[in-house]
């Protein structure tokens, strides 16, 4: 594993109650972070709270609810103080459906989880990112630089993280805010279990198309997340870092 020191270096995290995020939850904390999550999930979060209780805190809320999302910063504030690091990690899937298969309904609600919160969260901290010349980190995907990583509402609100992370490392980085993005392939989570439902085909079918020929675990993104925010990385400004197994090499 890689060793970075992070003490005392207050990280706020989205999407922290599984998967992906809860592993960057973790990892951090293992590297002497104070953490505060955000996810609509208790129980993943309580776990965490059990084993690093006078450095892990978190509120329970929807990132589309603006007013929650300050509520979760005030907390954070009040426990820990001003947000170092920023962590978008909270988003969902669209099962794949193409155009005549997707409602205005699932249209707004993957732009308004994966997008607009984004947007939100990433503004209301923007003070405390600036005064402490921190890192922010969002969640992109294969899906935000080619097609097939989902379907139309999903790989549409991923290229929007990339151009989002893009200018807002170009508006910043003079100003010492250090802005990146991860684009995971096939990620083992609980946000793509339903691919392993039955005989497991569509898994399987990814891990072979992937050239390394297996899925991701939740930590090899996270253990990616620790060297992108750290000082050593600092030099790296608006870049989307694959961590895909190769799949966009073909």
């Amino acid at each position: 594993m890689m060793s970075f020191d992070f003490s005392n270096k207050i990280v706020f995290v989205t999407g922290a109650a599984s998967g992906i995020g809860a592993a960057q939850a973790s990892t951090f904390l293992e590297s002497g972070a104070l953490v505060f999550a955000f996810d609509q999930q208790t129980a993943g979060l309580q776990t965490l709270k059990d084993s690093f209780p006078d450095r892990f805190e978190f509120l329970i809320g929807d990132v589309r609810d603006k007013k929650r999302l300050q509520s979760a910063i005030k907390k954070c504030h009040e426990v820990f103080g001003t947000v170092d690091i920023l962590l978008n990690t909270a988003g969902v899937l669209d099962d794949y459906l193409p155009l005549d298969q997707t409602g205005e309904e699932l249209w707004e609600q993957i732009y308004e989880i994966n997008v607009r919160s984004m947007f939100t969260l990433t503004k209301l901290l923007l003070p405390d990112l600036l005064d402490n010349h921190g890192t922010v980190i969002n969640m992109a995907s294969i899906a935000g630089l080619v097609a097939g990583g989902g379907g139309i509402a999903y790989t549409t609100s991923k290229h929007a993280i990339v151009g989002f992370t893009k200018q807002l490392a170009l508006d910043y980085a003079d100003k010492g805010l250090h802005i990146n993005a991860i684009a995971p392939g096939a990620i083992r989570t609980p946000m793509n279990q339903a691919d392993f439902i039955g005989d497991g085909q569509m898994a399987k079918w990814v891990a072979e198309e992937t050239p390394v020929k297996r899925w991701a675990k939740p930590e090899e993104v996270a253990y990616a997340t620790l060297f992108l925010a750290s000082a050593e990385a600092r030099y790296m400004q608006g870049n989307i870092l694959p961590v895909d197994g190769g799949w966009l090499l073909k």
